[in-house]
């Protein structure tokens, strides 16, 4: 908390206690949410405010607080088990969560929302507060100024209820880990226009990995005022901390996938490695008034900042004993470069205002729920020199030792964004079964960095917008057809970095540096199906993503003379299905997704043509619930994770195998006086499963990150 200056604190707390929060007349129910049609979610991270999902033309899927304390998940990372349109990408114990959506990796900082604003994820984000997470599939171009295609992951923060919650929870899992938790809520005033909801949380962190020791914290506080029958005022606020060494990834060997390591195993384990640390407080308000019947005007605010340390010893390439220079694996040996990384003190800050007037009319006889809003983001990220040296050579098997490397050596680049969105939709109604949905958002960005070593900077100002059509066809009471089209922008300028020709790996110059770069526009086409029958829900979809590359259209070697521009397109075609069916005994939940991946790169033709790396061709989820009538309260739990293959290397010369990971789980409820019980038990890769699960390449570098050992866990949850 040092980091946060006291104004700050002072300000964000007296904003909470002077509007003593808001409550969102139950948006955070802890009944479980299906992932499919006809669940009563709103598609507010869609953009379409109060719609539900099962009337959008959208692919979405929701997790609720309860689903994730049943699957056991601390980490955003642990939701991927839901949904098989949804991957992991560098997702290592004790760093950032990253992934993938229908095979594209999300960008952290442009692709998270918090109850609908925009928030960056390069750090820790605690999940204790949260009473759901919505993945949104497919183009975020409507929703987003600028964002990676794929989707987008909006964070719903809990609020208060409407009656007192009084909870606690109490977690052991792996070797260690122990972790506790409580949820309180209530309210009061004259006719409980006030209410309070508090959530705190602590960690002992020691997972099954070694030499990953660490701990976490999370307080947040969340408040509502009903001043009258017309106006709601919203507020919270959260502070988290995190301290925990990361874990690095193996690699090729050579030319050879290596048999699979072992998971415990943590190559970041040299006597002066530091953990990585992430702080970040974050704090929203928001007032809703409304205008007429219909017609509601909403104002919200956020504020976020970041401070992280992140620090480690980096495996990267291998300069092999006859002097071979391995840049994008480790040596046939077994050997790696290791390089002593710190940068320390970053500090990222974003301020977002938005206003929006959401509203309900007829017109020619057509209905109309239309909105029409602007948004203001405002983004300052502070940065000190950085180390990132060569301290020695290490090896696969992590025994062997090199002394540090810690001096200060590398530039940083500062960066600054402004941006200004407008935005306008309607859902059009057509008669009793059609609607048409039209969108727009109109950016207008600022952005520009500057070298921490004082070296000139750069600036650039784009303008672009991105429009969003669908048609909806209900044919059956509860079965929606749909169609849709929409674009997405993202905007890059090259990289001014200085050459040093003597660092390992060597780092490019390019010949356009610090030249902002044409927006890369991307597209998508979606049809799909969902609908409900009885108990059982399913949806459908096809659908076409095209997205212009950024990379080198020149050759960098051996000069290392780069040009940096739109190099090619990566196109997602694909399919998925999910279902859910409900018995008085059973609960099924599960989905597939196909995927045809390719890269189109005219000016490298090892790429051209090729799979994307770490992205499998059908993925597949399922969860299954069976309550023991003999003894009530019990449920038994099982899951299924399948992945099929997945390139290494963009020339596709390298892969790894397909897995299947299976989970088991078991749930007890009992009243006990006022008290109610809950006891779950799980366990993860049941069968202690060795395999390879992603193969990112990422910093120019294949990485192969193995598949998490047998773990188990025990948790008590008291409810009054």
């Amino acid at each position: 908390m040092a980091h946060i200056t006291r104004p700050f604190h002072r300000t964000a707390l007296a904003l909470l206690f002077i509007t003593a929060g808001a409550h969102a007349q139950s948006a955070d129910s802890l009944a479980p949410v299906t992932v499919t049609g006809k669940s009563p979610v709103p598609a507010s991270v869609a953009g379409w405010g109060d719609v539900p999902l099962s009337r959008a033309p959208v692919a979405a899927t929701s997790v609720d607080a309860e689903q994730m304390r049943d699957a056991g998940a601390r980490r955003l990372s642990d939701l991927m088990r839901f949904d098989a349109s949804v991957g992991e990408a560098y997702d290592t114990e004790g760093y950032v969560d990253y992934f993938t959506v229908r095979g594209f990796v999300i960008d952290n900082r442009f692709n998270f929302r918090r109850d609908g604003l925009p928030i960056n994820a390069e750090t820790s984000i605690p999940l204790e507060n949260k009473g759901r997470v919505d993945i949104l599939k497919g183009l975020s171009g409507l929703q987003a100024g600028t964002s990676a295609p794929g989707g987008l992951v909006d964070l719903v923060v809990k609020r208060p209820l409407d009656a007192p919650l009084r909870s606690a929870f109490l977690e052991w899992r792996g070797r260690g880990s122990v972790l506790g938790s409580v949820d309180i809520g209530q309210r009061f005033g004259v006719g409980d226009a006030f209410g309070l909801r508090l959530n705190a949380g602590a960690e002992h962190i020691d997972p099954i990995v070694r030499n990953a020791k660490g701990s976490r914290n999370v307080l947040a506080l969340a408040g509502d005022w009903r001043a009258t029958k017309q106006t709601l005022v919203e507020a919270e606020v959260e502070t988290s901390h995190r301290s925990q060494p990361s874990v690095p990834g193996f690699s090729l060997l050579g030319d050879r996938v290596p048999a699979v390591a072992d998971p415990r195993l943590n190559l970041n384990n040299q006597p002066w490695s530091l953990p990585v640390v992430f702080d970040a407080t974050t704090a929203s308000l928001r007032v809703t008034q409304q205008l007429a019947p219909g017609w509601h005007v909403t104002a919200h605010g956020l504020v976020q900042r970041l401070r992280t340390d992140d620090r480690i010893a980096f495996p990267f390439g291998c300069t092999d004993t006859d002097g071979t220079y391995y840049a994008d694996r480790y040596c046939p040996s077994g050997n790696f470069d290791l390089y002593d990384f710190r940068s320390e003190n970053e500090r990222r800050r974003s301020s977002t205002l938005d206003v929006s007037l959401h509203g309900r009319a007829a017109s020619l006889g057509l209905g109309h729920e239309f909105t029409a809003g602007v948004q203001r983001n405002l983004v300052h990220n502070r940065f000190q020199g950085q180390a990132f040296n060569f301290a020695g050579t290490g090896n696969v098997d992590g025994t062997l030792v090199v002394p540090p490397a810690p001096d200060i050596t590398a530039a940083n680049t500062d960066r600054d964004e402004q941006s200004t969105e407008l935005s306008v939709r309607d859902a059009i109604s057509i008669g009793e079964r059609a609607t048409a949905w039209l969108g727009l958002r109109h950016t207008r960005l600022a952005r520009g960095t500057r070298p921490t070593d004082g070296s000139p900077g750069t600036a650039y100002r784009q303008s672009f917008s991105t429009p969003f059509a669908a048609l909806t066809y209900a044919f059956a009471p509860g079965q929606l057809a749909y169609g849709s089209w929409g674009r997405g922008v993202e905007s890059d300028l090259a990289p001014n970095v200085p050459l040093d020709p003597n660092a390992m790996p060597v780092v490019r110059r390019y010949t356009n540096a610090g030249q902002a770069l044409p927006a890369a526009r991307s597209k998508q086409i979606e049809a799909g199906l969902k609908g409900g029958l009885g108990n059982a829900e399913w949806n459908l979809a096809a659908f076409d993503i095209e997205r212009p590359l950024f990379g080198d259209v020149t050759p960098c070697l051996p000069t290392v003379q780069c040009t940096r521009g739109l190099s090619g397109t990566q196109r997602h075609r694909g399919f998925e299905a999910g279902g859910a069916w409900r018995s008085r005994a059973w609960d099924l939940h599960g989905g597939v997704q196909w995927l045809h991946a390719r890269v189109d790169t005219p000016a490298d033709a090892a790429q051209d043509g090729k799979r994307p790396t770490n992205v499998p061709a059908f993925t597949a989820r399922l969860q299954t619930l069976y309550r023991i009538a003999a003894l009530p309260g019990t449920s038994l739990q099982a899951a299924a994770v399948y992945e099929s293959q997945r390139e290494v290397l963009p020339d596709n010369s390298a892969q790894i195998p397909g897995y299947a990971r299976f989970d088991l789980g078991a749930r007890h409820e009992v009243n006990v006086g006022p008290v109610r019980w809950t006891l779950r038990a799980g366990v993860d890769n049941v069968f202690d499963r060795r395999a390879w699960r992603e193969s990112p390449y990422q910093f120019d570098h294949a990485y192969l990150f193995p598949l998490a050992p047998r773990t188990w866990r025990l948790s008590l949850q008291a409810d009054l």
